[in-house]
């Protein structure tokens, strides 16, 4: 898919998002658990820039536990950052935050930032150069030895495992259709419309795009995370 018909996708996907994924909650709180410690050595007045926000679930955690912190949310659809923008507001961190309706290029240059986060999002990039290029326009946002935590999906697709973890996963996600028909429609699909890595070469991509020393700190399923600090 390109650009406009992804974000269709998630505007059409926002109101209902999150009751949508319920069933990854856990892992999705484990991920946010863990980023709490990769992120505890920031300034008590850290600023944060969550690239391809979503409904917010992120940045809604660490502003919980960080008072003191500012946040910048980047997201390109604007009904999924309407419902970013809802939650803050309930939780009372409104206040903290700044929305910007696009995608990183069109983001004011204002502030560097101490840290930033990118989850679920540079796997919909194919072109490898175009996904490096992504991970470039961060680190170029982030002050001297700034951190990025970024998750995405990640597996080699070409062990013999891959079925049995898909499997997984499918199961995961309440699908009811274990067939495997079905299941080589979810090969299909991820091959076409996401750029599913082996996590070592995800790893090497971040490295090589202004950050070192890649460090995988979570894995649940498909899903994996890193933490790299940018480089000179």
């Amino acid at each position: 898919m390109n650009n406009d018909e992804l974000k269709a996708v998630f505007d059409q996907q926002a109101p209902g998002y999150n009751k949508q994924w319920a069933r990854l909650a856990p892992i999705n709180q484990g991920l946010y658990f863990l980023l709490e410690s990769v992120f505890s050595e920031l300034p008590a007045d850290a600023r944060i820039l969550c690239v391809g926000v979503g409904t917010g679930n992120e940045l809604t955690y660490l502003a919980k536990r960080f008072p003191d912190w500012h946040f910048t949310a980047v997201e390109p659809s604007g009904a999924m950052l309407d419902e970013c923008r809802k939650s803050t507001m309930e939780e009372g961190l409104a206040s903290r935050c700044y929305f910007h309706e696009g995608y990183l290029d069109s983001l004011p240059d204002v502030d560097m930032y101490h840290a930033a986060t990118c989850f679920l999002v540079s796997q919909f990039m194919l072109d490898r150069n175009s996904r490096s290029h992504f991970f470039q326009q961060i680190a170029s946002r982030l002050a001297p030895d700034g951190i990025l935590a970024s998750a995405d999906l990640a597996w080699d697709t070409n062990q013999d495992d891959y079925d049995n973890v898909l499997k997984l996963w499918q199961s995961l996600m309440s699908m009811s259709d274990n067939s495997p028909e079905n299941l080589n429609r979810i090969k299909t699909m991820y091959a076409k419309d996401v750029a599913v890595l082996p996590p070592v070469k995800v790893a090497s991509l971040i490295e090589s795009s202004g950050f070192a020393n890649a460090v995988q700190f979570y894995q649940a399923g498909l899903i994996h995370a890193w933490f790299a600090t940018k480089t000179d």
